[in-house]
């Protein structure tokens, strides 16, 4: 499958993860890619294996944002897919969550995504397809992710709003909400490694499929809302999870 030839993708927190099995899945059907990520060492390596433009930018940080939109408009011009995939997840219980634990959650999953695509529109070209990474966390009421859930379910309700509002320009904009899934994001936050075990383990049992996802499969899914097989979804929300959102309380 070569769909998405001629076109330009940027991926945000490209370096790791998700964002990295998405940057190399449009790779290999045809895109040119740029990749984003907080660290210049990590992105700089994972750009070089992807043969991607590696850019280092915050995506909470707007001045970071407006660096760039003026780099990937110097080197591509305009941009026809936008996966907004950057995120964190920081674990605290109701009663315990501190300033810092809602702020960077906040600011990097919901407000960093929302000046994203707003600093992206003049590159956006019409018809071009955007991708809000975010979780089934937003719907499942799973302890100690409040904070997560709740900058989740906000960006599910902004994907819908931005997709009305941006049809006039046939621009597509989507959301991918993942289930558990083998990522870096769970040895970023602080628990110990002892606890990610168990909690990887209890989760596990709790999927139907009785396994995590893997990013490449999640990048499968992106890829396809991106390419033009998908130009009549928009607004659109795909849980990719092994089931666990349906059936939350088998074990």
């Amino acid at each position: 499958m070569s769909n998405l030839n001629g076109k330009v993708a940027v991926v945000t927190g490209g370096n790791s993860g998700i964002g990295y099995a998405a940057a190399r899945e449009f790779a290999a059907n045809g895109a040119r890619v740029a990749i984003t990520g907080r660290n210049a060492e990590k992105v700089a390596t994972a750009a070089a294996e992807l043969g991607a433009r590696g850019i280092v930018a915050d995506q909470a940080k707007l001045s970071d944002l407006d660096s760039l939109v003026k780099e990937v408009e110097q080197e591509f011009g305009k941009v026809d897919i936008l996966f907004i995939n950057a995120g964190i997840f920081s674990p605290a219980p109701v009663g315990q969550i501190s300033e810092e634990v809602y702020d960077s959650q906040m600011d990097i999953n919901f407000k960093g995504a929302v000046f994203t695509l707003q600093k992206f529109l003049p590159l956006l070209n019409d018809g071009a397809a955007v991708i809000n990474l975010s979780s089934v966390n937003a719907y499942t009421g799973m302890p100690n992710t409040a904070i997560y859930a709740a900058s989740k379910a906000a960006l599910n309700s902004f994907t819908r709003t931005a997709a009305t509002e941006l049809a006039p320009r046939r621009i597509r904009v989507n959301a991918v909400n993942p289930g558990p899934v083998n990522t870096p994001i769970f040895g970023k936050t602080g628990m110990p490694q002892e606890a990610i075990h168990q909690f990887a383990g209890a989760m596990q049992e709790r999927i139907p499929l009785k396994q995590f996802g893997s990013p490449e499969a999640i990048a499968k899914l992106v890829a396809f809302l991106a390419s033009d097989d998908a130009w009549y979804i928009t607004g659109a929300e795909y849980n990719i999870d092994g089931g666990i959102n349906v059936n939350p309380v088998l074990s």
